[in-house]
């Protein structure tokens, strides 16, 4: 039987920067259940920033999202609708935004020995009712991708516009939590372990998806 404390949902509100307890917080989160929901998880300077950045980009430069790597890579929109933009650290924005997740990978590893040696992201723009059906962020026959992570980008939104986050048990039977794609909410989680789904919305949607990833080599 599942573990039943899966189904507390683990929100809690951190201040400006990561400290040592929080830190701390997150490690035993993802220990116990695999995953966490954080709030007002980055400065909110820096989210008006990305936001601004995003906004600010060119409409070829995103593209339509696919499925699978390299040979295998496919677009299909009936599996997901939405459009993608690879982040790098070309921008002040994006620097810090890398710059900031580099202090989490750091200091999960430093409690958790995970091993996490780089960190891939990019900006994803859901259109209205755009959607990504369940599926898991590790491709078969890869372990790369260890730990993933959403940050979303969306000011006021409500309830009743949609484009949750659904997270299943590990067998992709049962919804374990429902995470509404709030402003500045971050949700993290071990990626070969839950199944999650993005549900169409009345509005678009914007976010950051990102993995933390492994290699062969020694990482700190």
């Amino acid at each position: 039987m599942y573990n039943a404390f899966l189904f507390v949902s683990p929100l809690v509100k951190i201040m400006q920067t990561f400290t040592d307890i929080q830190l701390d917080h997150i490690a035993d989160a993802l220990t116990e259940q695999g995953y966490l929901i954080l709030d007002d998880a980055l400065p909110s300077a820096l989210l008006d920033r990305l936001i601004a950045h995003i906004n600010h980009l060119h409409a070829d430069s995103f593209k339509p999202a696919g499925i699978g790597r390299q040979s295998a890579f496919q677009v299909q929109q009936d599996i997901r609708s939405d459009s993608i933009h690879w982040i790098e650290s070309n921008a002040a924005a994006t620097s810090e935004f890398l710059a900031w997740m580099d202090t989490l990978r750091l200091g999960l590893n430093r409690r958790l020995f995970m091993g996490l040696c780089d960190y891939e992201s990019h900006f994803a723009h859901y259109p209205i009712g755009a959607f990504y059906k369940k599926h898991l962020d590790a491709f078969t026959g890869k372990t790369n991708r260890v730990l993933s992570t959403v940050l979303y980008l969306n000011q006021s939104w409500s309830d009743d516009q949609g484009g949750e986050l659904l997270i299943y048990t590990e067998n992709g039977e049962q919804v374990i939590e429902r995470v509404a794609p709030i402003y500045g909410r971050l949700i993290i989680f071990l990626s070969e372990k839950f199944p999650h789904e993005v549900l169409p919305a009345t509005r678009e949607r914007k976010s950051i998806a990102g993995w933390f990833r492994i290699n062969e080599g020694k990482c700190s």
